[in-house]
């Protein structure tokens, strides 16, 4: 389907957070750049993240029902390049990492994060919207949340 211009430059005025999805199948990690994040419930506290049909990630939170978001800080905008890239092994490389309740990865380094076990999943086009319970969450440093536009540019899902 082709879009009309002046829909995609209108959906580039739409600011988001910037975070770094993490999700674990038995010995095998993956994270990406995930900035379709919103918080949908209170009691019980629930957030979602669009997520590709194509990513590697999707498939892991479909099959393991895990997923963890590292809340980037303005500073820890480098690491967005990082989980950009295609090799997950790269990806981690001489991070400091661990795991909570879900077992997703928690990067340290990260202003905050949540782990969250999949509750309920939308199919949405070309996006899944993955609905998780925050079953732990905890600030790691203080600092400012980095948004897309701090970054200078704005996901709009065709990556």
């Amino acid at each position: 389907m082709e879009i009309n211009e002046n829909i995609i430059e209108t959906l580039g005025k739409i600011t988001y957070g910037l975070y770094v999805l993490t999700t674990k199948k038995g010995e095998e990690i993956n994270g990406m750049i995930a900035s379709w994040v919103s918080q949908v419930s209170f009691s019980p506290p629930l957030v979602m993240v669009g997520v590709r049909k194509n990513r590697y990630s999707h498939k892991m939170i479909d099959e393991t029902g895990i997923f963890a978001l590292n809340v980037l800080a303005k500073e820890d905008i480098n690491l967005v390049s990082r989980f950009k890239g295609p090799d997950p092994k790269e990806k981690f490389k001489g991070l400091k990492w661990k795991t909570k309740a879900t077992g997703a990865p928690i990067l340290e380094e990260t202003l905050a994060y949540m782990d969250c076990k999949l509750t309920d999943s939308v199919n949405t086009g070309d996006h899944t919207i993955f609905i998780g319970q925050i079953i732990e969450a905890d600030i790691l440093k203080e600092g400012v949340p980095v948004t897309s536009l701090d970054y200078g540019k704005v996901y709009l899902g065709q990556s």
